[in-house]
């Protein structure tokens, strides 16, 4: 007899932050089943998907009786539920670069991927209304530099030595650059060398670097 999966992940499987859960539980090796919902496909505004998060944005996770919702809480969960401390280190020290960088894609990185990709390479509104897909463009820029300057500084990879979960979402941010640059934005040749490392990795190539921006 075929045991399903016990991870249920609903959310459109080319969205941003679906994507970044999908490349952990690469990662992980789960096994899980991948639910498409939102933009294009069943409506997050349906109440069955509102009992599980009534925001009604996507990824959602649902491993048995618990049910997550934001991308980066559903990755913790994930390497700490799953052991990986190679992933998340359970030390508060050593955990703590490693959440920084998933915060600071959080905080730092939405407006300007909305504004720069959104707007100005899907022209969506609002976020395409005047000035604001160049307005995203120019800060997207400037912080791709911030990671440059890091992977200068530090690396191989952003949090040190290893590989973490600060790869992950900053790597999917990173990959998207590639279509909202301008022809003035400057090579970052730290940058695309870690892209290139993690181009190694299976999940990335799967779920990232898969011919969608």
């Amino acid at each position: 007899m075929t045991i399903p999966p016990a991870l249920r992940l609903l959310g459109r499987r080319d969205a941003f932050n679906v994507r970044k859960v999908l490349w952990l539980l690469d990662e992980l090796g789960e096994r899980y089943n991948q639910e498409d919902w939102g933009r294009g496909h069943r409506s997050t505004d349906d109440p069955e998907f509102l009992a599980l998060n009534p925001l009604g944005t996507v990824p959602v996770l649902v491993d048995g009786a618990a049910v997550l919702r934001e991308s980066h809480v559903i990755m913790r969960y994930l390497a700490d539920t799953r052991g990986r401390d190679d992933l998340l280190p359970r030390a508060p020290y050593a955990r703590a670069p490693v959440e920084a960088w998933m915060d600071w894609v959080a905080y730092e990185m939405t407006i300007p991927m909305r504004l720069g990709y959104l707007g100005g390479v899907l022209g969506l509104t609002p976020w395409n209304g005047p000035g604001m897909p160049e307005l995203g463009r120019r800060e997207y820029a400037v912080r791709m530099a911030v990671l440059d300057r890091a992977l200068t500084q530090g690396g191989p990879y952003l949090a040190g030595d290893a590989f973490t979960l600060a790869d992950i979402p900053a790597g999917m941010a990173a990959h998207r650059w590639a279509v909202v640059r301008g022809p003035q934005d400057p090579a970052l040749p730290a940058l695309g060398a870690w892209l290139d490392r993690l181009n190694e990795r299976p999940g990335f190539r799967a779920h990232i670097r898969n011919g969608l921006p």
